[in-house]
């Protein structure tokens, strides 16, 4: 199968690309880093310098490489630039979509989250509606992935990928990420609030496992949705740092999602809770 990566030089994208070559895909690999682009080639995969935004390049693109599948992994976490990342989510998005249907491609799949669900009793599930009605700034993030998923949603073949709170290399989460240093400073207090994380080798495992799912969002959460209070104090000791404050405190949507209908379709993750797989990202087993 012919694959085109949206985002191969992202956290994600760097562990799903080697996955899809082992399978032996075809792939094709945007970015907008120039030094990963000639890493990509070096390792046998077509890199493209590509700005999601400049729309005629992006058409340009997809009707040259004409793939079947296009995987879109795009985001701007790593300057926490949460502006541009809502832009990708829309305009990136619109355009990828447009070109990828222009171009006769069959299925997109794409990145999403799992903690812009509505307010609920329990972790959220597939059908749960999202929080559009939530106050700001979160209703700027809840609107900016119904755009992506509404989009994403006009390919013949289409699948969402809901992934919970990325830890392991390169997220904010690793050892010299910014939830790290926070955790350090004692600037992040334990909360009630509930959280689903997911190590980013699961997040990729999933996203090629979606290359034969129907179509639709899977959320692609741990077996574990914990509340603060719980997980921080675990992850504060496996990165070595003081233990955090507790607060008695949740916001409306902090509820956690369900991983049962990715669990179904044949995913497993490798790391079942966070509980070992913080011991394991941060080097403490």
């Amino acid at each position: 199968m012919k694959i085109v990566v949206a985002g191969a030089s992202g956290v994600i994208g760097r562990a799903l690309v080697p996955l899809l070559v082992k399978e032996g895909h075809e792939v094709v690999g945007l970015t907008r880093n120039r030094h990963y682009a000639a890493e990509l080639s070096s390792k046998g995969v077509q890199s493209v310098i590509l700005d999601v935004f400049d729309r005629e390049a992006v058409f340009s693109v997809l009707r040259e490489t004409k793939p079947d599948t296009v995987i879109h992994q795009l985001t701007s976490l790593s300057a926490r630039d949460f502006a541009e990342h809502a832009r990708i989510r829309k305009e990136g998005t619109r355009n990828l979509v447009d070109a990828s249907l222009e171009a006769g491609v069959r299925r997109m799949i794409a990145q999403s989250i799992s903690w812009a669900y509505s307010p609920g009793e329990g972790p959220a599930v597939e059908d749960n509606a999202l929080d559009l009605e939530a106050p700001l700034p979160r209703k700027t993030t809840v609107e900016s992935v119904h755009a992506l998923e509404s989009a994403v949603a006009e390919m013949p073949e289409h699948v969402i990928l809901r992934y919970g709170l990325f830890y392991g290399a390169g997220t904010w989460y690793a050892s010299g990420g910014f939830i790290a240093e926070q955790v350090r400073q004692q600037q992040l207090p334990a909360t009630e609030g509930i959280s689903s994380f997911v190590h980013v080798d699961d997040a990729a495992h999933a996203a090629v496992l979606a290359l034969h799912w129907p179509s639709g969002p899977f959320n692609i959460v741990d077996n574990e949705p914990a509340p603060g209070t719980e997980w921080l104090p675990i992850y504060a000791d496996a990165l070595g740092a003081p233990a955090p404050a507790v607060e008695h405190k949740s916001t409306r949507w902090e509820r956690g999602a369900v991983n049962d209908k990715a669990l179904q379709y044949g995913w497993k993750p490798r790391y079942a809770s966070w509980r070992e797989g913080f011991r394991h990202a941060l080097g403490s087993l």
